[in-house]
C-alpha cells in the first residue's frame, strides 16, 4: 500500500465517527427538505400497523420517524425545541442544522481542527443573528397588512384557516398576544364533522351528567373543585365501632347540608377534577345542576380565569353561604352542544380574562388533524410576528446575511474563519432547497437574486417560484416572523456545534452490570 493510500485510510479512521454522525444527520434532513417552499411536497408516514399520515409539517415528520442513531436524535431536538418555543419554522431550523453540520464536516475533514471550526461557527451564528435583527420590520397592530401576509404564508395559503386565525387574534387582542405566557395555538381544537368557528369561551371535552330539565343555562353560577364531590372520608376500621359509625353518619349529614347550600346559591355548573359520589350525583340531577367530572387541571384553571371562580378543595364546601358565594364564578351561558359533543362556556364580563377557542373542522380525522397543524403554525406565526416583527421569507434574508458574513469572514484572522465560512454557506441552504423543490437551478437563480439585492440595496429580492422571475418578496407578501428565524438559527447552531465536537460514540453499560 502506498504512503498516500495509508494517509487516506488513517484519515478515514480518524473521521469515522464524524462522518457516521454526518451521514445520519443528512438522512434525517433529507426527509424534510423536500417539503420546503410553496412547491414543496408531502411525506407519507406509515406506522407499524399500516396507519398512514400524510403531511409536510416538519415537526410531525420528525416526531413520528423511527430514528435510533444518537446524532440524528440530536437533530430532531432542534425541531422539538423550535416547536416548543416558537411553534413554527421546524423544517427550516432542521435544514439549517443539517447544512451547518455538512459544511462543518467539510472543513474538519480538510484538516481544520474541530475546536476552531466550532468556535468560528458560534461566532458566525452570533454575528448572523445581529445582522438579521437589524433587518426586522416591526408590526403596526393587527391590521398591518404585513401581519396577514405572514399568517398566509405560515398557513400554507389556506385562506379559510388564515381568516379563522386573524378573527381569533382580534378577539384575543394585541396585549394578550404579546404576553409570553399566552399561546393562541393552544386554543385550537380539531373536531370531525364540525364547522370552522371562533368561540369566545371554553370548550370542555368531557361529557356532563345532565340535569333533568335542561342541557343549557343562562347566567349560571360556577363551582370549580380541585377535588371530588363526596363526603369527607373516615377510616374503614373506625366504621366497625359505634362511635365511628356515628361519625360517618354525621359526615353524611354535613355533606347533604353542603349540597343544599350549593342549591340555595343557585349553582348550575360544577366542574370536578375527580369523581362524584352517587348521592351527590342524584342530588344534582334532582336540583337542576350540570356536573362535569374528571376535568383536567389546565381546563379547570382556564374556566376559573374566565369565570372568576376560585378553585377550592372539598373542605371549603363547609363554609357559610356568604363565604362560599364569593368563591363562585359566573358565565352568561353554559350548554352542551350535541353536534360536537362538547360543553360550551361563554365568556363573562369584560373585566375578566377573555378566552378564545378556535374550532377547526373537517370530514375525517386525517384531514382535520392536518388542518389543525396548519392552523397551529399560522397562530404561532401570528403571535411571533406581533411580538418580534417580520423578515422577508424564502431564504432571502439569510442569503443577504450570508454575503455580508462572507465579507466579515475575509477580515477574520485565525482558523475560526473556516467556521464562519461554514455558517455563510449554510445560510444559503434554505433558498437553495426552495428553488430546487420548485424545479430551478439553485446556483443560477441565487446569483440572479444576489445581483438584484445589490442593485436594489434590499434583502427583499427573491425568486417567484411560479414564473422564475426576480420579485420583491415584501411587496409579494412572502414574509416570516423574525423570532422564528432567529430562534431556529440559534437552535441549529447549538446542535451543529454539539455534533461536530463528538469524537467517539461509546455505548454505556447497563445499570447494575
Amino acid at each position: 500500500m502506498s504512503q498516500g493510500q495509508h494517509s487516506q485510510v488513517d484519515g478515514d479512521e480518524r473521521y469515522s465517527t464524524l462522518l457516521n454522525n454526518s451521514n445520519a444527520v443528512r438522512a434525517v434532513t433529507s426527509a424534510v427538505e423536500g417539503t420546503l417552499g410553496p412547491k414543496g411536497l408531502d411525506v407519507m408516514l406509515v406506522g407499524p400497523r399500516g396507519e398512514v399520515v400524510i403531511t409536510n409539517d416538519g415537526v410531525t415528520i420528525l416526531d413520528k420517524m423511527d430514528v435510533t442513531h444518537p446524532a440524528a436524535r440530536l437533530l430532531i431536538q432542534v425541531a422539538r425545541a423550535q416547536q416548543e418555543k416558537i411553534g413554527d419554522g421546524t423544517t427550516t431550523a432542521t435544514v439549517l442544522a443539517g447544512a451547518l453540520v455538512q459544511e462543518g464536516v467539510s472543513r474538519i475533514t480538510r484538516g481544520v481542527p474541530a475546536s476552531k471550526v466550532v468556535e468560528g461557527l458560534r461566532q458566525g451564528i452570533e454575528k448572523s443573528m445581529q445582522l438579521l435583527t437589524k433587518r426586522v420590520r416591526l408590526i403596526d397592530g393587527l391590521d398591518d397588512p404585513l401581519l396577514e401576509r405572514t399568517v398566509y404564508v405560515a398557513g400554507r395559503e389556506r385562506k379559510d384557516i388564515v381568516e379563522l386565525i386573524m378573527q381569533a387574534a382580534r378577539k384575543a387582542g394585541i396585549t394578550r398576544l404579546q404576553d409570553p405566557s399566552y399561546s393562541l395555538a393552544d386554543s385550537i381544537i380539531a373536531l370531525e364533522n364540525a364547522e370552522n368557528e371562533v368561540f369566545e369561551g371554553v370548550l370542555l371535552r368531557q361529557r356532563p351528567i345532565f340535569a333533568r330539565e335542561s342541557k343549557s343555562y343562562d347566567d349560571a353560577k360556577v363551582l370549580v373543585l380541585f377535588d371530588s364531590l363526596e363526603p369527607d372520608e373516615i377510616d374503614e376500621e373506625a366504621l366497625t365501632t359505634e362511635t365511628g359509625f356515628a361519625q360517618y353518619m354525621d359526615l353524611r349529614k354535613v355533606f347533604a347540608s353542603d349540597l343544599e347550600r350549593l342549591s340555595e346559591l343557585s349553582v348550575k355548573l360544577i366542574l370536578l377534577e375527580k369523581g362524584i359520589h352517587p348521592d351527590a350525583e342524584q342530588f344534582c340531577l334532582d336540583h337542576g345542576m350540570m356536573v362535569v367530572p374528571r376535568v383536567s387541571r389546565a381546563d379547570l384553571r382556564r374556566v376559573s380565569d374566565m369565570t372568576g371562580a376560585t378553585p377550592i378543595r372539598r373542605k371549603a364546601l363547609h363554609k357559610d353561604s356568604k363565604e362560599l358565594a364569593a368563591l363562585l364564578g359566573d358565565t352568561p351561558r353554559v350548554a352542551y352542544d350535541e353536534s360536537i359533543e362538547k360543553i360550551r362556556l361563554a365568556c363573562g364580563s369584560q373585566d375578566r380574562e377573555r378566552i378564545v377557542t378556535v374550532i377547526v373542522g373537517a370530514s375525517t380525522s386525517e384531514v382535520v388533524g392536518e388542518a389543525a397543524r396548519i392552523a397551529g403554525d399560522a397562530a404561532s406565526a401570528l403571535q411571533a410576528a406581533v411580538s418580534g416583527g417580520v423578515l422577508p421569507g424564502g431564504g432571502t434574508s439569510e442569503l443577504a446575511v450570508s454575503y455580508e458574513l462572507e465579507r466579515i469572514r475575509e477580515a477574520q484572522k485565525g482558523m475560526e474563519a473556516f467556521g464562519m465560512e461554514a455558517v455563510s454557506a449554510a445560510l444559503r441552504k434554505p433558498m437553495s432547497q426552495i428553488l430546487l423543490n420548485a424545479g430551478y437551478n439553485p446556483l443560477e437563480k441565487m446569483e440572479e437574486v444576489r445581483a438584484a439585492q445589490i442593485r436594489a440595496d434590499s434583502d427583499c429580492m427573491g425568486i417567484d417560484c411560479d414564473s422564475g422571475r426576480v420579485v420583491d418578496y415584501e411587496e409579494l407578501g412572502v414574509l416570516d416572523p423574525a423570532p422564528v428565524k432567529l430562534h431556529g438559527l440559534r437552535a441549529a447552531g447549538e446542535v451543529a456545534a454539539a455534533v461536530l465536537r463528538i469524537h467517539h460514540v461509546i455505548k454505556m453499560k447497563e445499570i447494575g452490570e
